[in-house]
């Protein structure tokens, strides 16, 4: 038996229309989409406090699932999706009546929650991984703390016949690894075939990235047909052994190099990847070209899973201001040193408190700062700046002094009309970690 799993999306804001031709031409058994960042649930739930008509999922859901299920429910492939965000159960509840809407209302919608431990993390936690501090350090206001979930409540899910399981919070390899649970009956221990299905998952999870997607560099590593990158299958075995390939005659690429560039993206030891379900060791991995855009990878390690689960906790941390300006022609960055140094001094008589000011000369010196390096006179430049404030009114110092540029700033300054809010909330992210046997998952089958 060999079972064929699909990439539907790698983030929120991803194209649509490769998962619709995968729906529609990779014959799959199960189509997953992964559109969670970390700082998602944070920002979903400083959403929700302000907005009454936000449904707490992922705003592109009906996009995706009104591209998709035509497909799917002729196919008989089943989804798995994180895009219920902070409200699985209201994201169900959509999908339910737009299976109605397409004649398939007696699929079975099951949602995952309960890895939401906001109320709770405090007592729960120790220390910040990022800092070593304790989470009582952080004094300003928690607006979400959710924990990683792995793949057993899906599993448990698709056991109870869930043709479309929405979650929220759950570990990205985890989406991938469930199928492969359910249909090959790989226990929660069988550590050797969930480190191989995990690492699989892993490929899959960033969608484009092992098809050609974020690997270009022209004259070096050349792509196909780039805008046209499919989202890529996997071909998975009993053993966990899989192929991974895309469906033909898409754009991009599969080989060995797009393969290893993902594999090691977002790993910090690749013998020890920490997920919820197991510990990945890809240092085992074999990777085999077996034709055009078909690479075999197996032999990836596994260990016992951890006591704990990590958990992301999202925390106000008061707002951002920022505005752009520009300069072209000789003399450009010239002129955009002098309006930086103009900008400085308008801060100071205006008592901008900030506790961080930036101010770039996009073309110059904006990615690497002091250490970049200029070998000619760029036309035309961008100044970008910006400041992280406790306030908003001192955010806002940032756009009017910016404003002023337009008439009391240098000769020749390009200044946009500004539409939209330019300010913006900051929500912090940190991670800490929680006992296992303090989260306690939640199935609801529609």
């Amino acid at each position: 038996m060999t079972l064929r799993i699909g990439s539907g999306s790698a983030w929120w804001g991803d194209r649509i229309s490769p998962a619709e031709r995968n729906a529609a031409e990779g014959d799959l058994d199960y189509l997953c989409f992964e559109t969670m960042a970390e700082s998602t649930v944070s920002a979903a739930q400083v959403r929700a406090r302000r907005d009454p008509t936000f449904g707490g999922y992922d705003t592109y859901l009906e996009d995706r699932f009104r591209a998709v299920l035509p497909h799917c429910i002729r196919r008989g492939t089943r989804i798995v999706s994180n895009q219920g965000w902070i409200d699985p159960l209201a994201a169900a509840r959509k999908v339910k009546a737009l299976l109605v809407e397409h004649g398939a209302g007696d699929w079975p919608v099951a949602a995952v929650t309960g890895g939401v431990i906001t109320d709770r993390v405090r007592d729960l936690a120790g220390s910040v991984l990022e800092t070593g501090a304790p989470l009582s350090s952080i004094t300003d206001p928690i607006v979400s703390a959710e924990a990683y979930l792995g793949a057993e409540p899906i599993v448990e899910a698709l056991a109870a016949g869930a043709m479309v399981v929405l979650t929220g919070r759950v570990a990205d390899p985890s989406l991938f690894l469930a199928p492969m649970m359910h249909a090959f009956g790989w226990a929660s221990t069988d550590h050797a075939r969930l480190g191989q299905g995990t690492g699989i998952g892993h490929l899959m999870e960033c969608g484009a990235q092992v098809t050609g997607g974020y690997f270009a560099d022209p004259g070096f590593k050349d792509v196909p047909d780039p805008w046209d990158l499919a989202f890529p299958i996997a071909e998975v075995e009993p053993d966990g052994s899989a192929v991974i390939t895309k469906v033909a005659g898409s754009g991009g690429l599969v080989d060995r190099r797009t393969v290893l560039e993902q594999m090691f993206y977002e790993v910090h030891d690749p013998a020890r990847y920490l997920t919820p379900d197991v510990v990945v060791d890809f240092t085992s991995a074999e990777i085999e070209e077996i034709g055009p855009d078909r690479v075999r990878v197996s032999r990836i390690g596994g260990t016992p899973r951890t006591d704990t689960l990590k958990v992301s906790v999202g925390v106000l941390e008061g707002f951002v201001g920022e505005d752009t300006f520009y300069y072209a022609g000789p003399g450009a960055t010239d002129r955009a040193r002098l309006a930086e140094r103009i900008l400085r001094e308008r801060f100071r008589v205006v008592g901008l408190v900030a506790e961080e000011l930036r101010i770039d000369i996009l073309g110059v010196s904006a990615l690497h700062g002091p250490m970049s390096r200029s070998t000619a006179e760029p036309y035309e430049v961008a100044v970008r700046v910006a400041a992280r404030t406790r306030t908003r009114a001192e955010a806002d110092k940032i756009g009017r002094e910016v404003d002023g540029m337009a008439v009391s700033g240098v000769g020749m300054t390009a200044k946009r009309v500004p539409h939209g809010d330019r300010v913006r909330e900051v929500v912090g992210i940190w991670s800490t970690l929680v006992p296992r046997d303090a989260v306690r998952p939640q199935v609801h089958l529609l």
